[in-house]
């Protein structure tokens, strides 16, 4: 990697790190590459990313942001779990390494919060963000339901005494 290559990756990185909302880093204990490939998939399909970075150029990248404080986990062969949900990385990677010993959460951010591998685990607990909005829907539109079953119960309730009297009448 040249001169060039390596300050377009510092800057690639540099930008992910001002857009996400979480970081949170591993450290791979000799995963196959169907494990890698495994994690990869479960990780995008919880609309983050994954990202095995040179840990030097990582430490760069994070100068000047929010997750400066992170650069004590770069260290070792590491890799870097980004999204913009705040939780939507920790859950997938930490789902994932309940399935396997082959990688560790040394730990990660969230914001100027660092977090250490127990707070990345009680973050990964947490509902996701569509999560917290399907309840809040649920809940705003509950009211609306009941009123809107309130109106129609004396109408129903009315229609089964008049059936019931044509039946008794017949």
């Amino acid at each position: 990697m040249d001169r060039s290559q390596k300050a377009d990756s510092v800057a690639q990185l540099n930008a992910v790190f001002n857009e996400v909302g979480v970081v949170v880093i591993t450290r791979n204990l000799g995963m196959t590459v169907a494990q890698s490939t495994a994690l990869r998939g479960k990780i995008r399909d919880a609309g983050a990313t994954y990202k095995v970075a040179k840990n030097s150029l990582a430490k760069l990248a994070i100068v000047d942001t929010d997750y400066a404080g992170i650069d004590d986990f770069l260290t070792g062969p590491t890799a870097i779990a980004t999204s913009v949900d705040p939780v939507a990385a920790a859950k997938a990677v930490v789902d994932f390494a309940k399935t396997t010993d082959k990688i560790e959460i040394v730990g990660g951010a969230m914001g100027s919060q660092v977090l250490d591998a127990t707070g990345v685990k009680a973050l990964a607990s947490m509902p996701s963000l569509d999560e917290l909005r399907a309840k809040l829907i649920g809940l705003v539109q509950a009211p609306a339901t009941k009123i809107a079953q309130l109106q129609t119960a004396p109408a129903a309730k009315l229609a089964r005494v008049f059936a019931a009297y044509a039946d008794k009448a017949a």
